[in-house]
């Protein structure tokens, strides 16, 4: 116990609990763009891991039209992609994200 003036504190019970926040940036092209009537999307959570499957659900909640057109549930529709980073494309819902990833999704078809 720690007495300073007519404060007492008690050091074994001093915690703090501190949470981060997790960001994931989604970058839209083509028709799921149209869909959306946006181009970028910040998604954040508290979350200690984001899988592909709970960006593409919480995507469906703000953008229903996008939802219809470009996911089937957790997935993306046969026709759409996703590529992290810039490096790779994606397709399981089940692909762990990170904080600060960048996620582009689009038409099969975009590009050049």
């Amino acid at each position: 116990m720690v007495s300073q003036g007519r404060c007492n504190f008690n050091l074994k019970t001093c915690y703090l609990k501190i949470r981060f926040k997790m960001m994931v940036h989604v970058e839209l092209f083509g028709i799921p763009r149209s869909r959306a009537g946006c181009a970028r999307v910040s998604i954040e959570t508290s979350n200690d891991e984001v899988r592909l499957g709970d960006v593409i659900l919480d995507l469906g909640a703000r953008y229903p039209a996008l939802a219809e057109e470009c996911f089937h549930g957790n997935r993306l529709r046969d026709g759409y992609v996703a590529n992290l980073q810039g490096d790779r494309f994606v397709t399981e819902s089940d692909t762990t994200l990170h904080s600060g990833d960048c996620l582009l999704i689009m038409s099969a078809d975009s590009g050049g």
